[in-house]
């Protein structure tokens, strides 16, 4: 999930941070900045580690990074057009591409990169960066709208189907082909999330509140939505066969409800559907009206809600997933190197809770194409080298990343060789 922050918001505070965004599985924090753009190791409640930082470019916009690799990708407002892609750690860059028009969002995951522009989306392969499929003329999405699946193995995007309506387009990236298009709400779209399988899709339109973020729990088991209000509602999905509800007139009932499942959008009949009057848990925020992000997340073997702000900040809140109720602010850091401060210290020396309160949320083990002017005549990158196999591939690893596979070197010499130079 990732958000780019206004100068002055609609609370009237000046945004520190450009832009932030948590990785695929919410084990790391980016963020953009007048300086450049920073990435940040969410492993600890108490201590928040900077992984990498970066001055090279300035105004950052978009960064996000693939799972916990060392693959990052930047766009500048000094060079909107143009999409960078580093290996950090290394400290080189892969390729970039230019576009027609601004960029607006990107979504990656090990199999697809997409990049959205306001009139169109385009799909590469991001094993080598070749451009698999241009979508144009698609409805206009001002804002850059667009929801990827992290599983790889399918690669599901959904983007809005209409700029009056809350139409949604289901497209597998895979395929490349369109599934079908889901009439989801009567109003614009505001969010739109896949849960970690690509099995559930949620959305959210604006009707009381403007949506800041929307995101399942790394099990699907919740769903949490943060808006410009000072609240955090977490709802927990139910199961149900039945038809799907009026909307409600409600904001508590419209936010309960806003889980929509439409049977057979995917290869598997999903009839899943989130049914509630109020909101399972909820945090409270000390501010309204600023840009800002929201996450589940298991740290340090408990559940947690992580909300970052533009203001800078990140707050830790505790989550019990069997009773619910209000979560415990128990940290806030600074994203921007003045260190944490400590919030409700109590509860950081409290014992700790059985393992069971843990185990509910414990992770699963878990063509037509088009050339952009930049591009090289194959569709592939400008310069630098071909993106390495990635670990569920055969032929070498080469993407170090510490968590998901044990970290090895970038792939160098004749075996994949170098796309054309510009």
């Amino acid at each position: 999930m990732e958000a780019e922050a206004m100068d002055v918001p609609p609370g009237g505070v000046e945004a520190a941070l450009s832009c932030f965004s948590f990785n695929q599985d919410c084990t790391s924090l980016a963020i953009g900045t007048k300086a450049g753009y920073k990435l940040f190791s969410l492993s600890s409640v108490e201590q928040l580690d900077q992984v990498h930082g970066s001055n090279e470019i300035p105004d950052v916009y978009i960064v996000e990074r693939l799972f916990s690799s060392s693959l990052v990708v930047v766009v500048s407002h000094t060079k909107p057009r143009q999409m960078n892609v580093y290996h950090f750690k290394k400290g080189t860059e892969i390729c970039n591409y230019s576009y027609s028009s601004n960029i607006l969002s990107i979504r990656l995951n090990r199999q697809r990169l997409l990049v959205c522009l306001e009139e169109s989306i385009y799909i590469h392969n991001i094993k080598d960066m070749k451009l698999l499929k241009t979508l144009l003329d698609i409805p206009a999405n001002p804002t850059g709208l667009c929801a990827l699946s992290i599983n790889h193995s399918n690669s599901y995007l959904a983007y809005p189907g209409s700029l009056t309506t809350g139409e949604i387009v289901l497209y597998d990236g895979n395929s490349l082909k369109t599934v079908c298009t889901i009439a989801a709400h009567e109003g614009t779209l505001a969010a739109i999330a896949f849960n970690s399988s690509g099995s559930k899709l949620a959305s959210a339109s604006e009707k009381y509140v403007t949506i800041s973020s929307l995101v399942f729990s790394m099990d699907s088991q919740f769903l949490c939505a943060s808006s410009n209000t000072e609240t955090v509602h977490i709802f927990k999905l139910e199961h149900l066969t039945t038809s799907r509800p009026e909307e409600p007139s409600t904001w508590s009932g419209y936010m309960g409800k806003m889980f929509m499942a439409a049977t057979n959008y995917l290869p598997a009949q999903v009839s899943d559907m989130m049914n509630q009057d109020r909101a399972f848990a909820t945090g409270r925020l000390n501010f309204s009206g600023q840009r800002n992000i929201c996450t589940l997340s298991t740290i340090q073997k408990l559940p947690r809600l992580l909300v970052a702000s533009s203001s800078g900040h990140l707050y830790i809140y505790n989550l019990d997933p069997q009773d619910g109720g209000e979560c415990v602010l128990i940290k806030t850091h600074s994203l921007l190197g003045s260190g944490s401060t400590e919030e409700n210290k109590e509860n950081d020396l409290r014992p700790s809770l059985p393992q069971t309160y843990a185990a509910t949320v414990a992770r699963p083990s878990s063509s037509s194409t088009s050339t952009v002017p930049g591009y090289s005549e194959d569709g592939g990158a400008l310069r630098g080298e071909v993106i390495p196999e990635h670990e569920f591939a055969t032929g070498p690893v080469c993407l170090d990343d510490e968590r998901e596979f044990p970290p090895i070197n970038l792939c160098r010499g004749s075996q994949k060789g170098k796309t054309k130079q510009s």
